[in-house]
């Protein structure tokens, strides 16, 4: 019978550690990131924030009257 090494040899899950890049590749990086943001214009920014200030306030409005609502309707259940 051949004889067979049984045993095993550790292995390491871990990556080598390599120098860390510098700082400024990283600030270039972000940068170079930022520069690829399409940003809104002054026109489109104003429409959109009306937009949401808009909906907000009916959404606000549409509670506030569901609220009263139920409020009133409960009320005229427990009294009955």
């Amino acid at each position: 019978m051949a004889e067979t090494n049984t045993e095993k040899t550790p292995k390491t899950d871990k990556a080598p550690k390599t120098d860390k890049a510098p700082k400024t590749s990283w600030f270039n990086g972000l940068k170079a990131e930022f520069n690829k943001i399409i940003w809104p214009d002054k026109k489109s920014l104003t429409r959109q924030t009306a937009a949401v200030v808009a909906v907000s306030i009916v959404l606000g409005l549409i509670i506030a009257a569901l609220d009263v609502f139920i409020k009133y309707g409960v009320d005229a259940l427990v009294n009955l």
